[in-house]
């Protein structure tokens, strides 16, 4: 942390800003991000810090912290500087400035500002240096960033005002009792088993995965305790039970072998070791079981590497997210470094994956997110395809008959013809969906060179992935579930009136989210259908129109229903007026269509 390696200027090489563009990047464009953002973080520590050296406190002053993390640094370099890149820094110093600035709430400032301490507390037992600081404790706990959170039993509840020294990787910390004199913890948080079993240490957990061929084993932060795991707000620790810290590990060692695949660089291809911590969201036991597909996710462009997830039930699921979500980290430190576009935040766009209008900025970071997402599936429908392969062919060598070695694929593996069908239907939906975004920001007219230039490379990348095959029954669903969506979003959002383009659109008043079932419904091939979704997925279209009316008969203007009507006519009868139709289906509204 020099002033050497403040001042160096950052010029991203042309090959690395070329292959974020596609919407990949290797582990070296990666690592140039990191640094940019280690760099941005340093301004914005030293701003925040000169706001905050004149804050009255009852704790020890930010800038005897800062020495001490400064001497730290110096001894130990490697932990320090992970300290400091930690998804949560970011979220901290982010957060202290919007509330240095009155754009942002949480407890008293001095107590938020105590957290520098225990920051600098973390990095003095990483280096073995001594020293001593006077720090917040909420309930009687102290949370030391990347290393987990100090219990004190019998404390004062509330917060209150504590002491903590280090001295030779051991920590001290006292603080005021319950009912009278303090109360007081020593614990080494460095070592491996700590006090646990005590209850006063808790250590931060890890999810853990080793590499293929020899590689370095990754470690990412299941990180369940730091008050800015959070995007923004100050958060009470949350610790998983045991069962539920287990399912994380063994999901994230699952997600983590499907993304660890010997593959050049390429959209969608993520190695683990490239995320930085995992914040599991909503759920700390295994009670009640999780839906297989992720319902939550978000990231942070404050915390780069940093996502917050609520844990699904599958690992496939988990591997689609943790890409889904390192792409806005990429993007979001891309738009650090560069000005992409000119954003009014009206929102007013079609985002194809939202259920309401998007400003220019979150169609961008769908657009990009997706593009990762599609060359995850481009590359599952790859794997399955060759799975399903060598299963036909083992069961073809092992039969008796003629006729059995000539069977089909399908019924001879249903379960490997299942996962190309389930890859290739959402390898078909992304690629689709991302690049009717992408021409939604081409001809927007508000992207500057850079952006243009990035929106360009995913233009380059769908492109070729359009022309690739996929199987047929699983490109028409998707193509289905596709005009679904835009359909009933246009019919929920939009006021039935002549617009020149999206800009122009009017918005309903009324309008409400809504939920969109039929991306993951029309995953599979219903094999029995029954309702005028199933029909439609199932490929038969007229048996679903005649079910969508038969809905419309009591509800005309249900937009649900109203949807699946046009979507199914419009497949029976091609053409002119069926364009029409598709394109601004919020005209049928009044009146409403004769079924």
């Amino acid at each position: 942390m020099t002033s050497e390696q403040h001042l160096a200027p950052f010029r991203m090489p042309d090959r690395l800003f070329a292959e974020l563009a596609a919407g990949g990047g290797s582990a070296a464009a990666v690592a140039f991000l990191e640094r940019a953002e280690r760099a941005r973080r340093l301004l914005l520590l030293r701003t925040l810090l000169g706001h905050l050296d004149a804050l009255p406190t009852p704790l020890t002053p930010v800038a005897e912290a800062w020495r001490v993390l400064k001497e730290a640094a110096e001894k130990s370099p490697e932990p320090v500087e992970r300290l400091l890149l930690a998804p949560p820094t970011g979220g901290w110093i982010s957060h202290m400035l919007r509330r240095v600035h009155g754009t942002a709430v949480g407890p008293p400032l001095w107590a938020e500002a105590g957290h520098f301490s225990a920051l600098a507390l973390s990095a003095s037992l990483h280096a073995g240096t001594e020293t001593a600081f006077d720090v917040p404790l909420t309930d009687g706990r102290l949370p030391l960033p990347g290393l987990g959170m100090v219990r004190l039993p019998g404390a004062q509840e509330g917060l209150t005002v504590g002491r903590a020294t280090t001295t030779g990787g051991e920590l001290t910390v006292t603080g005021p009792g319950r009912t009278t004199g303090s109360v007081r913890v020593t614990c080494r948080p460095l070592g491996r088993r700590g006090d646990t079993d005590r209850g006063t240490w808790l250590a931060l957990r890890t999810l853990t995965h080793d590499g293929p061929d020899g590689t370095a084993p990754v470690a990412v932060v299941l990180e369940d305790l730091d008050p800015y795991r959070d995007l923004d707000d100050h958060l009470p620790p949350a610790r998983l039970d045991e069962d539920e810290a287990r399912e994380w590990q063994r999901l994230f060692g699952e997600a983590a072998r499907i993304l660890t695949r010997p593959a050049t660089p390429g959209p969608g291809r993520v190695h683990p070791a490239m995320i930085r911590a995992i914040v599991p969201f909503g759920r700390t036991g295994v009670s009640p079981p999780p839906l297989p597909f992720v319902q939550v996710s978000a990231s942070s462009g404050d915390s780069f590497g940093g996502m917050l997830i609520v844990r699904p039930a599958s690992a496939l699921a988990l591997a689609e997210t943790l890409v889904h979500e390192l792409q806005h980290s990429k993007l979001a430190a891309l738009l650090h470094l560069f000005p992409l576009l000119d954003d009014d935040r009206a929102e007013r766009y079609y985002a194809p994956w939202r259920t309401d209008p998007r400003h220019l900025t979150g169609l961008l970071h769908g657009a990009y997110a997706f593009t990762g997402v599609a060359g995850f599936w481009r590359d599952r429908l790859a794997d399955a395809q060759i799975a399903d392969a060598q299963s036909a062919d083992a069961q073809i060598a092992d039969a008796q008959s003629a006729d059995a070695q000539y069977a089909d694929a399908q019924s001879v593996h249903p379960q490997g013809a299942d996962a190309v069908e389930r890859a290739g239907y959402f390898f078909a939906l992304r690629r689709l969906q991302s690049r009717l975004a992408v021409r939604t920001l081409l001809t927007s007219g508000r992207l500057t060179v850079e952006g243009r230039a990035l929106v360009s490379g995913l233009a380059r990348t769908l492109d070729g992935w359009l022309r690739e095959d996929v199987p047929p029954a699983a490109l028409a669903r998707a193509r289905t579930a596709a005009a679904l969506h835009r359909t009933e979003w246009r019919l929920r959002n939009v006021v039935p009136a002549p617009a020149a383009d999206p800009s122009d659109l009017r918005f309903r008043r009324d309008r409400t989210v809504w939920p969109d079932g039929r991306t993951h419904a029309f995953a599979t091939r219903p094999a029995v259908p029954r309702t005028a979704d199933e029909h439609l997925a199932a490929g038969d279209a007229a048996a679903a129109l005649v079910r969508y009316a038969d809905a419309l008969a009591d509800a005309p203007a249900e937009p649900h229903a109203l949807a699946g009507w046009i979507v199914a006519r419009t497949i029976l009868e091609p053409g002119r007026a069926a364009r029409r139709m598709l394109a601004r289906p919020e005209e049928l509204l009044e009146p409403s269509p004769r079924v």
